[in-house]
């Protein structure tokens, strides 16, 4: 996927750094297990609705299985839509998967970023919880478990921060882009 330059020297690595391909991962394997609860509600939605002797009549019968199914579905898909990230870097943008099906998913150019920095702590604590997260004083996240994290300075002020596995270098690939791209500044 990369091709690395046989340059000697800091030219040689910084073109190796531009032309380099990146990708990462996450994943929060607890996520699983709130799925299956969320499994169980659906099943358990299924059993009153199926073989149902209340006495209490239709109403509280039809909100058992209406609220067990709603409840199991919320959790099922919403803890599925997070259960890893990926995270890739080509020459144009910065693209943030989530899930085993993309959604959601976040396109950000590279030419909207300012810089990069590397975060050693990332945690849902600090953010609310799991998930795709916005806080007005820290900007927007996606946080699928506790770790290291990518948080990238946008343009427009804001910042975007994505817990993912090796970034570190994914921090050392956009910061030599950001170079790059600038008119006037050295790579």
């Amino acid at each position: 996927m990369t091709e690395h330059s046989r340059q000697q020297g800091p030219a040689g690595q910084a073109a190796t750094t531009l032309s380099e391909r990146w990708s990462g991962r996450a994943t929060n394997r607890v996520q699983w297990l709130l799925a299956a609860v969320g499994a169980a509600c659906i099943a358990l939605g299924v059993e009153l609705a199926v073989d149902s002797t209340w006495t209490s009549g239709v109403a509280a019968l039809l909100m058992s299985v209406i609220g067990c199914f709603a409840a199991g579905l919320l959790m099922l898909f919403g803890t599925l839509a997070f259960v890893h990230v990926g995270v890739r870097i080509d020459e144009e943008c910065l693209e943030v998967r989530c899930g085993h099906i993309g959604v959601p998913r976040r396109r950000i150019p590279l030419s909207h970023v300012i810089d990069a920095d590397f975060a050693p702590r990332v945690t849902p604590h600090q953010w609310g919880g799991w998930g795709y997260r916005w806080r007005p004083e820290k900007g927007t996240a996606v946080v699928v478990r506790r770790g290291e994290g990518l948080v990238l300075r946008m343009l427009d002020g804001r910042d975007f921060t994505v817990t993912v596995d090796d970034a570190e270098s994914a921090v050392r690939i956009l910061r030599a882009r950001c170079r790059a791209s600038r008119p006037g500044r050295a790579v």
